[in-house]
């Protein structure tokens, strides 16, 4: 098996003109045998007929010396037969072999018969008509020799074939390599990327399908930079938020070991740990959440609801975290009904008014409303909180990313809660924005659309 791609090109044009050349030739001369037979039948029974005029208008001797000089015998072999078969040849064969004569053939001719041998072959032609002489009747047999003409055709033919191919070898060895090297370099880029370098250059220029492919890798290659960038910074995050509660663990267990420690230290000691515990649970839930949602291995349940009636339960199913800060809402929520995920989306409502009451001020408002056209609804959530600076705005639904790291042990979380929500929003072809200022609050907006295609 032939691995090598420049190789195989240049074997495949060798044997695409090979092949070309000799199917080309026998079907030109399939399409032009009949005619090339009939000239040839017809050039040979007019010089015979002028032998025969030759012997019926001057002597026998006369008309041998007159045949035996004619320049048309280096074309043509004659014959001339008696009754018992003796015969007078005229021309050279220059080592041709002659058509055999049968007697029968020469009987026939005498009878006044014309014969015709293999008349329908270019290569084998024999004629045979009776010649009338002093002598008696005579058969005359004529053949047609190799042309000094045709002969040179063929040779010229044959020297330009194989000078043709010699040539537009020399010229696909040569285009080859244009053509081989960008798919050389896509294959050492391949190689580099496969041990983690990225930072390839491919510099093709080229247009049509090889452009394409290269443009294609070079995006390609772009992704799996970003992918890779993402990965180690999710594996950073995920070592720091899963550090620092093991760290708190370990050094309470290892607090709780000594002697002299008071009741009410080692009860302190253990509701932290039990706490950090319980923030490394959520953490890894959030986790698998999210990667569930990613893979799209957790098969959307469409059902139509009231999404004004959820977003009610969901604000009276957290009511603990906003009642105890005197926190109020005001809702402006229109009835809408939805088919989508029921379940996925009160996660979202869930996570997104959790986030407003965690960075609202007590005694704040929390505006809730519902708008709708023909083709989506759009939830807004309002908070007068500490509001996102711009920059953040850009990251906040990455995960682990914590738009204020200096609150974020105040206000605690993973930073998981909004990836987990545009994932969901995303799933459902829906769209989700953040507008905030700092100091002044934040309106988180959901758009999804009335009527969710599944997948």
């Amino acid at each position: 098996m032939i691995r090598s791609l420049y190789t195989r090109v240049v074997l495949t044009f060798l044997v695409s003109v090979l092949a070309g050349t000799i199917i080309a030739f026998f079907v030109t001369f399939w399409v032009f045998e009949e005619k090339l037979n009939e000239n040839l039948r017809t050039t040979l029974f007019n010089f015979g007929q002028d032998i025969v005029r030759v012997y019926e208008t001057i002597p026998l001797r006369e008309a041998d010396l007159f045949v035996s000089g004619m320049k048309q015998l280096d074309s043509y072999y004659i014959r001339i037969f008696d009754e018992t078969g003796q015969f007078q040849s005229y021309g050279t064969l220059n080592g041709q072999k002659p058509v055999t004569v049968t007697m029968d053939q020469v009987r026939k001719v005498l009878g006044g018969e014309v014969v015709q041998v293999n008349p329908s072959s270019v290569s084998m032609n024999l004629l045979g008509l009776r010649l009338k002489t002093e002598m008696g009747m005579k058969a005359m047999f004529v053949e047609p020799l190799m042309y000094p003409s045709v002969s040179f055709a063929q040779k010229w033919l044959f020297t330009f074939l194989t000078y043709s191919l010699v040539t537009g070898s020399l010229l696909i060895l040569v285009a080859s390599i244009f053509l081989v090297r960008p798919i050389k370099k896509l294959t050492k880029a391949t190689r580099r990327i496969a041990v983690g370098d990225f930072n390839v250059k491919l510099n093709i220029k080229q247009k049509g399908e090889l452009g394409t492919l290269a443009r294609s890798f070079e995006e390609m290659m772009h992704d799996l930079q970003q992918l890779e960038q993402m990965r180690r910074e999710f594996v950073t995050n995920v070592s720091h938020e899963v550090q620092s509660p093991l760290t708190s663990i370990s050094g309470y267990a290892i607090a709780l070991k000594q002697v002299d420690i008071a009741d009410n230290e080692r009860s302190r000691y253990l509701d932290i740990i039990i706490a950090e515990a319980d923030r490394m649970s959520k953490m890894s839930d959030s986790l698998l959440k999210l990667s569930l949602l990613e893979s799209q291995s957790q098969q959307m349940r469409l059902v139509t609801f009231s999404l004004d009636e959820q977003i009610r339960r969901v604000i009276v199913a957290i009511q603990p975290q906003w009642s105890a800060r005197n926190i109020r809402f005001e809702l402006n929520l229109k009835t809408v009904r939805l088919l989508a995920d029921q379940d996925q989306l009160n996660q979202v409502w869930t996570n997104i008014l959790g986030n407003s009451i965690k960075f609202s001020k007590n005694g704040s408002v929390i505006n809730v409303s519902i708008k709708q056209d023909i083709k989506s609804v759009t939830v807004r959530i309002s908070d007068t909180g500490i509001g996102i600076s711009l920059e953040d705005q850009k990251r906040i639904f990455e995960r682990f990313f914590k738009a204020d790291r200096s609150h974020s042990r105040k206000y605690g979380g993973s930073g998981m809660g909004l990836a987990i929500v545009k994932q969901i929003v995303s799933l459902h072809q829906g769209d989700i924005r953040v507008e905030s200022e700092p100091g002044q609050g934040t309106t988180v907006i959901v758009t999804l659309p009335i009527t969710t295609p599944p997948d």
